[in-house]
């Protein structure tokens, strides 16, 4: 392998290697100025997305341990990394082939896990990992919130007794 194609693979594997994802999309017939408009998208959600050669980005993606994507890998395709959360991702991408009918979701990997563009469509349905934990902490909240409830009411009741009581007299 030439010098040049050679650092672009290790370019592609790094980036591989970086993230816990990756999606596979069909960006044909997308104009570059929406192509700059998804770039600017996906990097507001933490992930990027670069155009690759298929042949040796099929070669990064075994070398980083990946399946092998021979077969897969078919026509102009552009990858999708992040190094946060891949339903942000996920959800960016749909939202975008709403709007303007492409790219075309392909396939992707999680944790090493193929994803079919039906699975990560179903990603993007879930809520961010944010408002995950923050659903998380309510729960974990409540019980605490009611035990303070319940202690809290009987010397609350009691207080309004008294104060009553002190008020006829």
């Amino acid at each position: 392998m030439r010098a040049e194609k050679q650092f672009i693979n290790n370019e592609y594997m790094a980036r591989l290697n970086a993230s816990p994802f990756f999606l596979v999309t069909d960006y044909q017939g997308l104009k570059v100025g929406h192509f700059t408009e998804l770039r600017k998208r996906l990097r507001a959600g933490g992930a990027e997305i670069h155009v690759v050669k298929n042949s040796i980005f099929r070669i990064a993606a075994k070398e980083a341990g990946l399946a092998d994507l021979a077969g897969m890998l078919a026509g102009q395709v552009a990858v999708v990394t992040g190094k946060r959360d891949v339903s942000t991702a996920a959800k960016t991408l749909k939202v975008f082939a709403a709007e303007f009918e492409r790219p075309k979701i392909k396939f992707g990997y999680l944790n090493n896990q193929r994803l079919e563009s039906g699975d990560i469509l179903a990603l993007a349905e879930l809520p961010s990992i944010e408002v995950l934990r923050g659903k998380l902490l309510g729960l974990l909240q409540a019980p605490a919130g009611g035990l303070v409830r319940l202690l809290n009411t009987p010397a609350t009741q009691l207080a309004q007794v008294l104060k009553a009581k002190a008020e006829k007299a």
